[in-house]
């Protein structure tokens, strides 16, 4: 199995993985808008004919008055039933998470869960160190409640190298300093 940073050749087959595994699908133009925003959070597992079997699309929120720390959301992730207790989902998740800390700072990740998903409330609490926040009522487009659930990014910001507190300036420096080294490569 190999996990990779999603590419735009990705999109169409990452939604025909949602649409096998998920009752919530998406529009096209909603994979393009996050490819095209955060093209660096979005990871895709592929088997070894390089066929994708399990993708994960995340983003960074939006400025939020009431929440003014930089943290991502999952916006979706599904692994195909024939690679599901491979530890794909894990990996996966970690690289997205991994990948909002470096490159936003992060300081936590969040996501929304059917009530009724029990595998899934498993692997978020049990495996990915989730907790509920809060019971969103009639989340779902068929009335069904989701539980918010949220993932504090320490251990990445600690395992990376990246302080919790670090500055725009910092921040700002560290991209530079990616965009000059991409430069020099071509």
């Amino acid at each position: 199995m190999n996990i990779r940073c999603a590419t735009p050749d990705d999109l169409m087959n990452m939604q025909h993985c949602n649409l096998l595994c998920l009752p919530e699908n998406y529009q096209m133009k909603y994979y393009f808008y996050h490819g095209l925003s955060w093209p660096q959070l979005s990871y895709v597992a592929e088997d070894h004919s390089g066929k994708i079997v399990g993708y994960v699309l995340a983003k960074i929120r939006e400025e939020d008055p009431e929440d003014s720390v930089p943290h991502g959301h999952i916006t979706s992730l599904a692994v195909k039933r024939s690679h599901r207790r491979l530890g794909l989902a894990q990996k996966l998740m970690d690289q997205a998470s991994r990948a909002m800390v470096e490159n936003f700072n992060a300081q936590y990740v969040s996501l929304h869960v059917r009530k009724s998903n029990r595998a899934a409330l498993h692997l978020y609490t049990e495996n990915l160190k989730f907790s509920i926040s809060e019971i969103e009522p009639k989340y779902y487009a068929d009335g069904e409640d989701a539980y918010a659930m949220k993932r504090d990014l320490t251990e990445f910001r600690e395992k990376y190298g990246l302080k919790s507190d670090a500055s725009v300036d910092q921040l700002e420096f560290s991209s530079s300093q990616e965009l000059q080294k991409l430069k020099n490569q071509d």
